[in-house]
C-alpha cells in the first residue's frame, strides 16, 4: 500500500501533466529517486523523447561525490539545457512530476534557466 505522501505526489503530477498536454508545448520532465536525478525533454504530443540526462550516465557522474544531491542536480540541469539548445529549443514547459519545488528539483530548474532555457 502506498503512503499518503506518494499518493499526493502522483495526484499533483497528473494534474500538471493534464495542463501541459492541453498547452501542446515541449516539456522538460524531471524525476528523482533516493539515489539519482533524471531529466527528459519530451515532444509536444508526448510520443517522442528528444533528449535525456541522468546521474546514471558516466559523463554526468564524473567529478561528483554523490549522485543524489543538489550539486548533481545542478549538473543535470546544465547538461539538459545544453542539449535543448543544440535541438534549437528555447521555450519549454517544466514538469516536476508532482515533486515539490525545492532542493534538487529547484537546483535543476535554476541551472537550466541559467544555461538559457525559459520556462
Amino acid at each position: 500500500m502506498m503512503n499518503k505522501k506518494k499518493i499526493n505526489r502522483i495526484r499533483r503530477g497528473k494534474r500538471t501533466r493534464l495542463n501541459i498536454r492541453e498547452s501542446g508545448k515541449i516539456s522538460l520532465i524531471v524525476n528523482k529517486s533516493s539515489q539519482h536525478t533524471y531529466a527528459q525533454i519530451v515532444s509536444a504530443d508526448g510520443n517522442k523523447i528528444l533528449a535525456t540526462v541522468s546521474t546514471l550516465q558516466t559523463e554526468v557522474r564524473q567529478g561528483l561525490a554523490h549522485t543524489a544531491n543538489i550539486e548533481a542536480a545542478t549538473k543535470v540541469g546544465r547538461i539538459i539545457a545544453e542539449k535543448a539548445k543544440q535541438l534549437g529549443l528555447d521555450n519549454i514547459v517544466f514538469d516536476r512530476s508532482g515533486f515539490r519545488y525545492h532542493g534538487r528539483i529547484r537546483a535543476l530548474a535554476d541551472a537550466a534557466r541559467e544555461a538559457g532555457l525559459n520556462f
